[in-house]
């Protein structure tokens, strides 16, 4: 696929986005899926500029109706250009359809076809159903914690906690990254690290319960010790207490 083609599946096509109307839409589409009347949205200016500085602004098409986009910036890492993954979002009714997937396979293909190796992005630890997707579906590993990266911020989103977040790194050619895209399974169940996150967590957030800043101390500084000593993050799984992070070492990957 070139890196100017587009994707299909169904109803849905994934495309590159370039007209000024199509980055408005992008703002306009933030509040749609966030809902929040107080949410910073990123102004349809910073999609100019990664449209014409060699990053990306991705669209997802229900026919005509834009129902999910991806927004990524380029950047150097070593020497070496690669793209820093900014946002993804996709319409509350379209979850679970495969279109997150969709934008993120458009991604790399696009990438790739301009000799880019590697996208990054980040997430909250806490929120499993991204760190999923992330991990088990895409390929990614994480390696690095950044704590509060943000800052604490009035944002609901944020429930006023540090905003820490792990660092996805998805390396697109890796035998990893192929496999996953491929919907191969890849055996991690042995992965002697493990991070557990209690089923009460989704309550937790839902409440604001206080049990959550103790939670996030804790998981950060398991994160720490483990990335430290040279483990990545590599999957998630259920288990009958709730969801465990699974970490190798990385050189493994």
């Amino acid at each position: 696929m070139s890196s100017g083609s587009a994707m299909a599946a169904g109803t849905i096509a994934v495309r590159k986005l370039e007209a000024l109307e199509e980055f408005d839409a992008c703002v306009a589409l933030q509040r749609e899926i966030w809902g929040e009347a107080d949410l910073e949205v990123e102004p349809s200016t910073l999609f100019v500029v990664a449209s014409h500085t060699g990053g990306q602004v991705l669209g997802a098409f229900d026919g005509t109706r834009l129902v999910g986009y991806t927004l990524a910036i380029v950047g150097l890492l070593e020497g070496t250009p690669y793209l820093h993954s900014h946002m993804t979002g996709v319409l509350a009714e379209y979850r679970d359809r495969g279109v997150g997937r969709m934008l993120k396979l458009f991604q790399r293909e696009e990438a790739l076809g301009r000799g880019i190796r590697l996208i990054q992005w980040t997430f909250d630890p806490f929120e499993l159903r991204n760190a999923h997707f992330n991990l088990n579906r895409l390929g990614v590993i994480c390696r690095t914690y950044l704590p509060n990266l943000y800052g604490v911020t009035t944002s609901p989103l944020h429930r006023g906690m540090a905003t820490d977040r792990l660092l996805a790194e998805w390396r697109l050619d890796s035998a990893r990254v192929m496999a996953a895209v491929q919907d191969l399974p890849v055996d991690v169940s042995k992965a002697p690290g493990k991070i557990a996150l209690p089923a009460e967590l989704e309550q937790w957030k839902e409440q604001g319960s206080s049990e959550l800043i103790r939670l996030q101390e804790r998981v950060r500084g398991e994160f720490l010790n483990w990335f430290a000593r040279g483990y990545a993050a590599v999957g998630t799984r259920k288990t009958p207490a709730g969801t465990e992070y699974l970490l190798a070492p990385w050189s493994d990957f």
